[in-house]
């Protein structure tokens, strides 16, 4: 019997519209990690060390800034966005009659 490989977003990750997706639905999710792992698998895409050099972070900080459960400050999460190449939006909410 052969093993499957274990499923890594990232290798999907392959272009700025997949990608921009990709983060949408995180965002729109309730599990605030949920939107940080997808960064992390976007930045993994990416190549963190690329991602480092973009935002003058070290590798460090950001894998302890992308780590499950971490807290990151708002700059740096707008660092990593603006690095990765994408901007974030909002909308109204639909509401019901």
């Amino acid at each position: 019997m052969k093993k499957a490989a274990p499923f890594d977003a990232a290798d999907y990750l392959d272009s700025d519209e997949v990608i921009a997706e990709y983060l949408n639905v995180a965002l729109a999710s309730e599990h605030p990690d949920l939107f940080l792992q997808a960064i992390a698998d976007v930045a993994k895409a990416r190549g963190m060390a690329q991602l480092a050099k973009d935002t003058g972070l070290g590798r460090e900080s950001l894998y302890k800034a992308l780590a499950p459960g971490a807290k990151p400050r708002y700059d740096t999460v707008l660092k990593l966005i603006r690095a990765l190449g994408v901007e974030l939006h909002t909308m109204p909410i639909a509401r019901e009659a």
